[in-house]
C-alpha cells in the first residue's frame, strides 16, 4: 500500500511544481520588466557614418545629413527651405554668398570656421552647411551625438517645454510597456522633455540624445521651462520717400528723349515727386548696360523737387540678354552693382528702379538674390530701391515677393495688362484685377512699401475675321477714336471700366476704356488698403486733367 501511494504523492507534487513553475513563467513573462538592451542602430535604421536626423523633435528621413570632425552638415536646399533661404550657392562659380543688410559674406569650400573645420562641404551631389555657420545667421539651436550611433537634433521653435524628472534611476524604453527594450536610463534625478503624455506612459526626449517612452510611476514632478534665444536678427533699414509717392515713369530710348523732360512734366500740375526715366538697358550677359543718363535732367527735376529713380530693365537693349545666365554668377553680379552704383554717383539720382520682366523659373532665384546684393549698395549709398513686379501668380511666385519687400524699399505692383498684346481681348486693367494684383501682395510685403501703377492706355481691340490684333492708345487718343467714331459707351460696373465696340467693314472694334472715372476707382483702392503711393505709365500718355485724379496729395 505504502509502495503504492509514495510514487503517486511524488507525481502530484511534481505535477504541481511544474503547475507552479508555468504559474509563475507566465506572471514573470507578464509583470517583471525586461532589462534587454535596444540596439540603437536597429531600432532607428542607421550605421557607420548615417545619421538620424530630428528636426523639433520630428524623425525625418530622406534628409541626408553628413557628420565629420564631429560637426554636423545639413543639405543647403533643405536649409533654404526650412530654416534660412538667404544662403545662397553660386554653382558656376563655386562659392556660397550671404547677404547681410550691410555687407556681403562669401565662403567656398577651403573656408573655415573658428574650430578650423570647413563651413561647407561641396560634394558631387550636392553643398552641406555645417550646423555652426548656419546658426550664425539663423535662430537656431542644435546638439550632435556620435554615439553609439550618429544623432542630430535641430529646433528653431522657442516655446515653452515641459519638463520632468525622475525619482530614482529609471529606463526609457523604445516602445511603452515594460517587455519593450531599453534604449537609456536616466539618472537619479535625471531631467527629460515631455513630447507627449499617455494614460501610463510618456514619450520624452533625454539629455543623451534619445526619444522614447517613460513609465509614469518613475516620473518625481512636471514643470515648464522658457526656452530663451540670444539671437539677434540683423534689422534690414528701409530709405523712404517721407511722404506718399507720387511716379512717374519717363521713357527715354534715346539721348534726345531727355529733351522732352520740361514738356512731358508741366502737364503733371505738381502731383509728381518721382520721375523714373529709362535710363539704364541692360545688353549682354556680362553685366554690361547703355546709359542714356543726363546730369542735367537730374538738375532739372531736383530743381522742380523732384527725386530721380533711374530705370535699369532688361527688355530695351535686351535681345542678346539671358537672365538665367546674367543673375547665375556672382562676379557678373558683383560687376553690374559696381556699375549702377558709379553710374548713380556720376549723374547723381536718387534711386534705382528694377524693371527686370520675363524672368524664367530657372532665373527667379538668381535674380532674387541680385536685388540682395543691389540692396546692400544702395543701403551704404542712401540710394532707394524700388522692384517692379507683375500682379501676382503661379508662374511668379519664385520673384519672392517678401523676400524683396524685406530688402527692397518700394515694390512697385505693375497693375495692368490684364490682357496683352497677343492674347484674347479684354480690359488692360479692371478694378477685380487690380484689387487682387494689391491684395496678393499684400500677403507678403508691407503696404507702406507697396506702390501701385496704373495704366494711362488703353487697347483698341480689333477682330478682323477671326484674327484679333490690338494698338495700345494714350488716353488722349483713345478719348479722340471713342469721339471720332461716335463710340456707344456702357459703364460695367463689376470691372470698373467703360466698354464699347465698333463695327467696321473689316470686323469688330473693342475697348475698354481707361479715363478718369476708372482712374479715380483705381486711386481709391491705393487709400483704402493704405499704400505708400502710385506710379503712372507713361509721360506722353497721359493728360493734364488725369493728374488732378492721380494725385497722392488729394
Amino acid at each position: 500500500m505504502k509502495r503504492t501511494v509514495i510514487p503517486a504523492i511524488v507525481v502530484f507534487l511534481l505535477l504541481l511544481l511544474i503547475a507552479g513553475g508555468v504559474v509563475a513563467a507566465r506572471y514573470i513573462d507578464r509583470y517583471i520588466p525586461t532589462k534587454e538592451l535596444a540596439d540603437v542602430g536597429e531600432v532607428l535604421g542607421v550605421s557607420g557614418e548615417d545619421t538620424a536626423f530630428y528636426y523639433n523633435d520630428e524623425r525625418l528621413s530622406g534628409i541626408r545629413v553628413i557628420v565629420r570632425d564631429g560637426q554636423a552638415y545639413l543639405p543647403i536646399a533643405w536649409v533654404n527651405e526650412n530654416l534660412n533661404e538667404k544662403f545662397y550657392w553660386d554653382e558656376n562659380e563655386k562659392l556660397l554668398v550671404y547677404t547681410l543688410p550691410d555687407t556681403i559674406v562669401y565662403a567656398d569650400k577651403r573656408t573655415t570656421g573658428s574650430s578650423g573645420r570647413p563651413l561647407l562641404l561641396a560634394e558631387d551631389d550636392g553643398v552641406w552647411l555645417s550646423a555652426g555657420l548656419i546658426a550664425s545667421y539663423t535662430d537656431i539651436r542644435s546638439e550632435l551625438f556620435t554615439t553609439p550611433v550618429n544623432r542630430f537634433f535641430l529646433y528653431d521653435r522657442w516655446d515653452p517645454q515641459t519638463v520632468g524628472t525622475v525619482m530614482k534611476e529609471a529606463p526609457v524604453r523604445v516602445r511603452g510597456g515594460i517587455k519593450s527594450p531599453i534604449l537609456t536610463t536616466i539618472a537619479e534625478g535625471g531631467e527629460f522633455t515631455v513630447l507627449e503624455t499617455g494614460e501610463e506612459w510618456s514619450l520624452v526626449r533625454t539629455s543623451d540624445g534619445y526619444i522614447g517612452w517613460i513609465q509614469h510611476k518613475h516620473i518625481q514632478e512636471i514643470s515648464e521651462k522658457a526656452q530663451v534665444s540670444t539671437f539677434a536678427a540683423p534689422e534690414y533699414t528701409s530709405l523712404s520717400l517721407g511722404k506718399p509717392v507720387c511716379l512717374v515713369w519717363h521713357q527715354t530710348l534715346k539721348e534726345e528723349d531727355n529733351d522732352d523732360f520740361d514738356r512731358l512734366i508741366a502737364r503733371t500740375q505738381g502731383a509728381v515727386n518721382v520721375i523714373a526715366p529709362t535710363w539704364l538697358m541692360l545688353t549682354d550677359n556680362n553685366g554690361g548696360f547703355e546709359s542714356f543718363a543726363s546730369r542735367e535732367y537730374v538738375y532739372k527735376a531736383h530743381a522742380l523737387g523732384l527725386q530721380v529713380w533711374a530705370v535699369l530693365d532688361n527688355f530695351n537693349k535686351g535681345e542678346n540678354v539671358n537672365s538665367a545666365v546674367l543673375f547665375a554668377r556672382t562676379s557678373v553680379r558683383r560687376a553690374l552693382v559696381d556699375g549702377l552704383m558709379e553710374e548713380a554717383q556720376e549723374y547723381g539720382f536718387d534711386g534705382i528702379n528694377l524693371d527686370i520682366e520675363s524672368i524664367s523659373k530657372e532665373a527667379q532665384p538668381h535674380y532674387v538674390q541680385f536685388i540682395r546684393e543691389l540692396s546692400v549698395a544702395c543701403r551704404n549709398n542712401g540710394l532707394i530701391l524700388s522692384v517692379d513686379n507683375y500682379v501676382p501668380s503661379d508662374f511668379t511666385r519664385g520673384y519672392n515677393r517678401a523676400e524683396q519687400g524685406r530688402v527692397a524699399d518700394y515694390l512697385i505692383i505693375m497693375g495692368y495688362d490684364e490682357h496683352y498684346a497677343g492674347g484674347d481681348p479684354g480690359p488692360t486693367a479692371s478694378l477685380p484685377f487690380v484689387e487682387d494684383g494689391i491684395k496678393d501682395t499684400l500677403a507678403e510685403v508691407p503696404a507702406q512699401k507697396v506702390i501701385n501703377a496704373v495704366p494711362f492706355y488703353t487697347r483698341r481691340w480689333d477682330d478682323t475675321a477671326g484674327t484679333v490684333t490690338s494698338s495700345a492708345l494714350g488716353l488722349e487718343a483713345a478719348r479722340k477714336w471713342v469721339e471720332d467714331n461716335d463710340v456707344p459707351l456702357y459703364w460695367q460696373d463689376e470691372l470698373g471700366l467703360y466698354y464699347g465696340e465698333l463695327a467696321t467693314d473689316n470686323g469688330v472694334q473693342t475697348i475698354w476704356l481707361e479715363d478718369e472715372r476708372s482712374l479715380e476707382l483705381k486711386m481709391d483702392l491705393i487709400g483704402e488698403y493704405g499704400l505708400a503711393g502710385v506710379a503712372g505709365w507713361k509721360l506722353g500718355l497721359d493728360t493734364e486733367e488725369i493728374w488732378d485724379i492721380v494725385n497722392m496729395n488729394k
